[in-house]
């Protein structure tokens, strides 16, 4: 039996759920968007563009030049409106940009940097930006698409249907405005930026395989080879789940992933054990492994205490000394734990569609979940009633949850706490005060 706890699939024989990095990437860049965007409104343009030839065309060949003559007195009035639209665009690209970079500079100075991925992975925001942008280069092209004849027998083409759909745009990116500045105004609340944290951390825990414990859980035995590190130094974000799989089941070898989600690697240090057999070659690897310059939410499960007590520690600090949002902070860190009090935890067995296990990834254990959430803020609640009493309502709730052999961490960090509150309270009537359990802190 190997000493980490391991899980598995909820159905051994199936095939790992295919989890996409590449997805998550995108979703934290900005440019992605925008420019699928611009490259699908221009495809819809050429599409506009045909029709309106067509009507033109099927108009001049019926001999209707009254029609024509009307659209052409349109086509006079739709080009002043979208020249308007075209420079107002611009304007609106710019208050939205701006808007952008003061909730940014708001949320990192007042929150943590860690909070700015919120921002840059908000759907609204980028939807806001692409359908702007989508909108200014629409009615660039349409403005190239008005025929300057003035005899209906002589146009070619009379942008009536690109005119109407600038129009669409132009009602969809009003639209767009109202939802961003709404959605901006509360990613801007610290109570919204907790809760999107808390939902990000819960769907990553989600994404795990299902815990089991039982019988044939394998014996791994000594490490036959190993692979070490190539490429730049960085944080590990994600592996690729399914891949590494499909290669350690191709070449008749279970692999154990050294470090875990979140670590900082640095060139030639063993990033994955290979059991069983010898190491599947580099080609094999490639793209299995992505290193970044930040940690993200994909597969890491500490990331999000980790903010969250980021939060709670800013909150806290004579700078800003706002222990309500650290209390609300705690809510969503003892909620976090609460959900995974039951759960083994340590490492994630990834099976192939035979049953095999050929992936073992390491993930952070209970104790390491507990100190995360409570070691640095349990520091700086001295002092502050109201986090004090909100951390040990927090701590009695996950004694009551968790199973007898997970209770040590929690033990040692109220120990901790009544002992730092011994030292820093003169007054009994404050000690007493300060370590009286309150889910609201100060309710």
């Amino acid at each position: 039996m190997s000493d980490w706890t391991v899980t598995q699939s909820p159905a051994a024989g199936r095939r790992p759920r295919a989890l996409s990095p590449l997805r998550e990437h995108l979703r934290d860049t900005f440019w992605f968007a925008p420019l699928a965007a611009m490259v699908a409104v221009f495809v819809v343009w050429l599409a506009a563009q045909a029709l309106d030839t067509a009507i033109v065309e099927a108009l001049q060949k019926d001999g209707d030049y009254e029609t024509l003559d009307e659209l052409l007195r349109f086509a006079d009035d739709a080009k002043a409106v979208v020249s308007a639209v075209a420079s107002a665009m611009m304007t609106f690209i710019g208050v939205v940009f701006s808007i952008s970079l003061v909730a940014v500079q708001m949320a990192s100075g007042q929150f943590t940097p860690r909070v700015v991925r919120l921002f840059v992975r908000s759907r609204i925001t980028k939807a806001t930006f692409a359908i702007f942008l989508a909108t200014f280069v629409l009615s660039l092209l349409v403005l190239t698409s008005f025929d300057t004849a003035e005899d209906a027998r002589a146009v070619t083409t009379v942008p009536l249907v690109q005119s109407v759909l600038t129009l669409c745009m132009v009602a969809l990116s009003l639209l767009l405005f109202v939802l961003y500045v709404n959605t901006t105004l509360r990613l801007m609340r610290i109570s919204y930026v907790i809760a999107r944290i808390a939902a990000e951390s819960f769907r990553v825990t989600a994404s795990m395989p299902v815990s089991a414990d039982g019988p044939d859980t394998p014996d791994l035995g000594t490490a036959t080879a190993w692979v070490p590190h190539e490429g730049r130094a960085g944080v590990l974000r994600d592996v690729h789940i399914t891949r590494l799989v499909r290669t350690a089941r191709k070449h008749g070898v279970t692999l154990r992933l050294i470090p875990r989600i979140g670590d900082f690697v640095v060139p030639g240090t063993p990033l994955l054990a290979v059991h069983g057999g010898a190491a599947p070659p580099r080609r094999a690897l490639r793209y299995t492994i992505s290193v970044g310059v930040e940690r993200t939410y994909h597969q890491d499960l500490g990331f999000g205490l980790r903010q969250l007590s980021d939060i709670a520690l800013r909150a806290l600090s004579p700078a800003i000394n706002d222990p309500t949002t650290a209390v609300q902070a705690l809510d969503r860190v003892v909620q976090f734990l609460a959900a995974l009090s039951r759960r083994p935890l340590d490492a994630a067995l990834h099976r192939d569609r035979g049953g095999v296990v050929r992936l073992v990834q390491p993930v952070p254990g209970w104790t390491e979940l507990v100190d995360l959430g409570f070691t640095e803020v349990r520091g700086c609640a001295v002092g502050s009633p109201q986090v004090s009493r909100r951390m040990l309502a927090g701590l009695d709730d996950l004694l009551l949850l968790a199973p007898p052999e997970r209770s040590e961490p929690l033990m040692r960090h109220r120990e901790l706490l009544h002992q730092a509150v011994d030292r820093a309270e003169q007054f009994p009537s404050d000690r007493a005060f300060a370590l009286h359990p309150d889910r609201q802190g100060i309710g």
